[in-house]
């Protein structure tokens, strides 16, 4: 009897599966069909049929009218999209001065996204797939190829970007603006006037001080006096800025300039290590003010080497503020009121000949300026200045600056403080080989291909082989390397009597983060400095000769050259009989900044 009731329940239960999977079957072909008309798929497996009801007619109108819903969804979506690519294209043939500003594509997230889609796109750099698929469907809306470049210039052409936008700072990300609470603090320090070695200063502000730096600069970090004893020896004074007098190690502020490691100068912009209204205002020395210093003072022998230095804070009041240019004038004209001046320009000259003869390299060539005034025009005014790098106001600057190093280097170890001492080896190629080549960039590209990789260390000097020096500490620049800051940081904590902040291991792991950035730095100043000589090229007169000198043969007559009215090496053919430190007349054929591309001709027979 049990064994009856058991099969006759079984069998209930067959039946019943069996009708349930007919009435489901006929169900899912009813939304098979629905999603077909309506092109709306649907998740079955969020389906929730009831039962209870007849063929399931209530799931079925559930259904429909989810895919209803959906299918409106989707429309409404391809409307917005469609009214979207329309607003690029009408924008696209608007005049530039008439298209909307960069703002209006941020008012709403969903326009925002497919934008910031767009620029991923254009410096190869999306997040993810779907970043990377929204370009790809606009670029096709637009029927545009699926390329960097195209969606490179639908942003330029829809006034996004300008037209000479640095896609460099998106790639490697660069910090442009300072965060909300390093602004903060360093608004504090303008509201405060807390300067922990102001009993410990001794006051130069008797002393005539030149400031000399290139005429765009900002930040100004070190300035210079001299004056000769009684027994004939030259005395002079390297006042750097001391921004260490206003901020600490590890403070909001120093761990932003860290993370920065460097100012990043560019021909549109600089983009400071800290705060610029800071930088400027209370950090660096300012002409006719008190201002807070570390000064190296150094007494030269006759022949140049260092007889005796000190190294201490100081309170300086900055005499004159001179660009390369007017300091180099005043040189020339010899002006007896400038007398200290001339003794500076006579201590650059015997520090120079002292590091040739241990074993100094001299590198000094052309250098290309460029400041643009206006980088957001489609034509901006390009002022290009090339500076030589022999020039007696630049020589005066580098020696001491030089000097400065080679003097905290050895302050450094005699007094056992772990600094960033800075070497390079001595090449085993003796560089009288290239004797024959003619002074300024070809000799000097000649030399730096065979120098060695700097080195650095943290616990003692090592040599400087380029430089001719047994150590060397960069300290002048610490508004604008992070690396001279942590000297200073170093060097300042000595002279108060306290144990250096960092040990040489803590050091030598900071280095490796600031070294990195100031690497991405250096290579984004060079790639937007070529592209703006490229620019300043392209707008020449056809048939505009240039001169250039012939640096070194890359392969058959194909030479490396560099042109000496824009301070820019090149490649370009070159005729037979030509040779490595010729002269020969150029003219530009092809330039395209954005495509780094330059085709020059040689003019045979110039």
């Amino acid at each position: 009897m049990l064994l009856g009731n058991n099969v006759g329940a079984c069998l209930l239960f067959v039946a019943y599966d069996k009708a349930y999977m007919w009435e489901s079957n006929l169900l899912f072909c009813d939304i098979l069909l629905l999603e077909h008309e309506m092109n709306c798929p649907l998740r079955y497996d969020q389906l929730n049929f009831d039962h209870n009801t007849p063929y399931g007619c209530k799931c079925k109108n559930i259904i429909v009218d989810e895919l209803h819903k959906r299918k409106l969804a989707k429309e409404a979506a391809e409307k917005e999209f469609q009214e979207f690519i329309e607003q690029l294209k009408f924008v696209r043939e608007l005049a530039r001065c008439a298209k909307p500003p960069k703002s209006s594509w941020l008012s709403e997230e969903r326009i925002w996204k497919r934008i910031e889609s767009l620029e991923s796109y254009a410096i190869d750099a999306c997040k993810n797939e779907e970043q990377k698929k929204t370009a790809g469907v606009i670029l096709k809306a637009m029927g545009l190829a699926k390329t960097s470049t195209a969606a490179l210039n639908l942003l330029i052409d829809i006034g996004h970007f300008p037209v000479h936008v640095n896609l460099d700072l998106l790639k490697f990300n660069v910090r442009t603006n300072h965060p909300d609470d390093v602004l903060l603090a360093a608004q504090r320090l303008f509201e405060e006037s807390h300067d922990q070695d102001k009993d410990n200063r001794v006051d130069l502000s008797h002393l005539k001080v030149y400031a000399i730096d290139v005429d765009e600069a900002d930040e100004l970090d070190d300035a210079l006096s001299a004056m000769k004893l009684q027994d004939g020896r030259i005395k002079v004074w390297i006042h750097v800025a001391d921004p260490t007098s206003l901020i600490q190690p590890g403070s909001v502020i120093d761990k932003e300039a860290m993370k920065r490691g460097t100012s990043v100068f560019l021909p549109t912009a600089t983009y400071s290590m800290f705060p610029e209204k800071l930088a400027m205002e209370r950090m660096s020395l300012q002409q006719g003010e008190r201002c807070n210093a570390v000064t190296v003072s150094v007494v030269l022998h006759s022949d140049g080497s260092i007889a005796e230095y000190t190294v201490e804070n100081s309170v300086v009041k900055p005499t004159y503020m001179l660009t390369y240019e007017s300091a180099s004038e005043l040189l020339h004209l010899n002006l007896v009121e400038e007398t200290e001046l001339k003794i500076l320009s006579e201590a650059a000259r015997l520090r120079l000949q002292w590091r040739l003869q241990q074993g100094a390299i001299d590198t000094a060539t052309l250098e290309a300026r460029i400041k643009v005034a206006n980088p957001d025009d489609p034509e901006p005014v390009i002022n290009l200045y090339v500076g030589d790098q022999t020039d007696p106001a630049v020589r005066l600057v580098s020696e001491m600056m030089i000097l400065c190093g080679e003097v905290l280097a050895t302050y450094g170890s005699r007094n056992n403080i772990p600094l960033p001492y800075r070497g390079q080896p001595q090449s085993s190629i003796d560089t009288s080989a290239f004797a024959h080549l003619p002074e300024g960039p070809v000799r000097s590209s000649a030399v730096v291909r065979i120098m060695r990789a700097a080195e650095m260390d943290f616990r003692k000097p090592i040599r400087h082989g380029v430089l001719g020096l047994p150590g060397y500490v960069q300290f002048t620049s610490p508004i604008r390397r992070y690396m001279d800051l942590l000297a200073h940081y170093q060097v300042k904590a000595y002279l108060r009597g306290d144990t250096p902040p960092f040990s040489a291991g803590q050091m030598e792991g900071m280095a490796s983060v600031v070294n990195m950035n100031t690497r991405i730095a250096r290579r984004l100043s060079n790639s937007s400095l070529r592209y703006w000589v490229l620019e300043y090229l392209r707008r020449q007169p056809k048939g505009k000769r240039f001169s250039a000198f012939v640096l070194k043969f890359i392969k058959d007559r194909t030479a490396a050259i560099f042109l000496i009215e824009v301070g820019l090496q090149a490649s370009a053919w070159v005729s037979v009989g030509v040779q490595i430190g010729d002269k020969i007349q150029l003219e530009v054929e092809e330039s395209h900044p954005r495509d780094d591309i330059l085709s020059l001709k040689e003019i045979p027979g110039t």
